[in-house]
């Protein structure tokens, strides 16, 4: 079907705490997700006891919130950083 876009795919605009932690937009949302996995583990966020879980540092923390936060629910709270 010519004309749509799957919407992994699609650019969107990023704010700039998500600028600071992964550089500047528009990205696609598979772009996002895989630039803030690369930062969660060049940085070494992953709990060590439990790896589902992430633990933000500042810079992530101001994206994602400031506690721990399940994987699962990181990317919820990343694409409020996307428009």
């Amino acid at each position: 079907m010519a004309g749509t876009t799957n919407a992994l795919q699609k650019p969107v605009q990023l704010s700039g705490e998500l600028e600071a932690l992964i550089g500047k937009g528009p990205m696609t949302r598979a772009q996002v997700t895989s630039k803030v996995w690369d930062y969660i583990k060049a940085n070494g966020l992953q709990d060590s006891k439990d790896k589902r879980q992430i633990n933000p540092d500042a810079k992530l923390g101001a994206v994602i919130g400031k506690d721990q936060i399940s994987m699962f629910k990181m990317t919820a709270a990343v694409s409020k950083h996307l428009s």
